[in-house]
């Protein structure tokens, strides 16, 4: 084929447009998670606020909610960036487990913190979110914002849709999350907007402890 020119010295190959060359990137980074993950024997994803700094209770709470997973045999995932993200890697790999981030690639933050022994770089979220959910054994939602959510509820809608298998979505801090839960239920069930039961799907917590409770009973009973 003939190599034509593009402006800002860019080249494509004659009838290949620039949604093709996408689908090239999309698949290897389906093909670099799925390699380094698809090792994993069990493993939670952890979610919250890159803002949130060392010192703060909920990095703390993050950090320990880590390590216990970790002692009970757990791998550990993150988005691999900073505030909880940074201190849920940093608890696994300081309690000798493995620590995985996955980074994406933002043009004003998020990047990748120090403490992940296993580091995947992402260009697309929806790449990204398949790892988070394809080896997650639960999610672990600590406060953040509209990123948290969006996982948050992207998990719930496929556990909803069965695209999935049911598995626990833990939220840490009743004062941040307590309005949500309510509102869930006075909202969304009583106007049948979700079913009876799917209210339940959210278990909100105060403890690290508490957290890792549900999820190994969880997993005893499959």
């Amino acid at each position: 084929m003939k190599m034509k020119s593009r402006s800002k010295s860019k080249y494509m190959l004659e009838g290949i447009t620039d949604d093709s060359w996408r689908m090239f990137r999309i698949i290897h980074e389906f093909v670099d998670g799925f390699e380094e993950l698809g090792k994993l024997k069990k493993a939670v994803s952890i979610f919250g606020s890159a803002r949130e700094k060392p010192g703060h209770p909920f990095y703390g709470a993050a950090e320990k909610t880590a390590a216990l997973m970790v002692k009970k045999g757990y791998a550990v995932i993150t988005g691999g960036g900073g505030g909880i993200m940074e201190a849920a890697n940093k608890g696994a790999a300081e309690a000798g487990g493995i620590s995985v981030g996955c980074n994406i690639e933002l043009p004003y933050e998020q990047r990748p913190n120090s403490y992940a022994n296993i580091k995947i770089g992402f260009r697309y979220f929806f790449a990204r979110k398949v790892m988070f959910v394809k080896y997650a054994s639960a999610f672990i939602v600590f406060p953040g914002g509209y990123g948290t959510l969006d996982e948050l509820f992207e998990s719930s809608t496929l556990i909803q849709t069965e695209k999935i298998k049911p598995f626990p979505i833990v939220l840490y801090g009743k004062d941040f999350w307590g309005g949500l839960e309510k509102w869930v239920r006075e909202k969304l069930l009583t106007s049948g907007y979700i079913s009876p039961g799917d209210e339940k799907m959210l278990r909100v917590v105060d403890t690290p402890e508490e957290i890792v409770k549900i999820v190994a009973a969880h997993r005893t009973k499959k």
